[in-house]
Parts: C-alpha cells; structure tokens; sequence
C-alpha cells in the first residue's frame, strides 16, 4: 500500500518565522484574527491548524487526535513531518479536533499550582471564526474584543481558574484566533 504525505513548508525556516509571529500574534492579542499560509495537509485538518503544528509541535510534543482528526493519513503526515508522539488526552501538550470531539475540557493536563504551564493548548477546528460573539476582555485587549467560541460558558469557566486552564487555538481554514486562558469572557 502505498502512502501519499502532502508537503509541509515550502521555505521551512521563512514559513516557520512567519507562523510562529502569526500564532504569537494572535496569542498576544486574543481575539485577532490572524490568516496563516496555505498548505496542503490531509483532511479533515486545516491549513491553520497545520501551520500550528508544524511550528509548535516537535517529536517532544505528545499530540492528542480527537474525533475524525484520529485519522491515518493525518496519523502518517504527524509521523513524518513532526514525530510527535500520539497520545490520549490526559497525556496531551497539544490536542487537535473539533470542539465536539475534544471535549470534556477536564480531560486534559489543566497544570497545577506549582506548574501552571504543564497544560494543554487545544487546536479547536471551526465552522466559522469570526469577529462576533462573546465579549472578550483582559491581556493584550485595549478595551474589549469579541470572538465567535464554540461554547462561551465552558470556556468562561475555564478562564475563572486561572493561572490554571487550557489555552485554545481556533482555527477555520486559513484564519486562526487564539484564547488564552487569562482572557476574561462576557456576553455574547
């Protein structure tokens, strides 16, 4: 049998940099939305969702594939291009599905008072990503920003533990919006 694996970067150091500013970019300014290169990676993955990988995740970094995610050519594509050890939940640094399929949130490292940073980043493909919904407010917002979530209470009571929690990257084709948890959320 034989197995085909899309590409990765074309230019790995230059579409590195310029993911890795995008995320951080994003990660700095929750509710920004921030529009990564295209690539060509299996289905169901993003070209967003792709970019995250392939600039954060490295054979160092157990993986979680949640729901249709959890697929082979996807399996193959992480294997060859990141190594990054596929895992269950508990075990994740990085998590990748839709919300749906990666729930529940408490399924994952939540780090602890001693080690807030030993937590997961969950990758959550969207629908739609837009500049509507809930109220967003807290570092690296000026005033407030609003953000189209998946599920605002679950994640408002995500944010209310913080510095423990799960940060979140959303992702809908190439568009990519970053929730960390120390981002307070209001009404939608």
């Amino acid at each position: 049998m034989s197995v085909h694996l899309t590409a990765g970067f074309n230019d790995p150091a230059r579409d590195g940099a310029r993911a890795f500013r995008q995320v951080l970019d994003a990660m700095a300014h929750p509710g920004r939305i921030v529009t990564l290169g295209g690539l060509d990676v299996p289905a169901p993955c993003s070209p967003a969702a792709a970019n995250v990988l392939l600039t954060l995740a490295d054979a160092t970094t157990p993986l979680h594939l949640a729901g249709a995610h959890d697929c082979a050519a996807l399996r193959d594509w992480v294997a060859f291009h990141l190594g990054a050890p596929l895992v269950g939940p508990a075990d994740a640094g990085f998590a990748l599905g839709t919300w749906d399929a990666l729930g529940p949130l408490a399924a994952y490292p939540q780090g602890s008072a001693e080690y807030p940073d030993r937590s997961a980043t969950l990758i959550v493909e969207m629908d739609a990503l837009d500049n509507d919904g809930a109220r967003l407010t807290g570092p690296g917002i000026e005033t407030q920003a609003f953000l189209s979530l998946p599920d605002a209470g679950a994640l408002a009571d995500n944010a209310a533990r913080f510095p423990l929690g799960l940060d979140l990257l959303l992702t809908c084709g190439q568009r990519l919006a970053a929730l960390p948890r120390s981002t307070k959320i209001g009404g939608c």
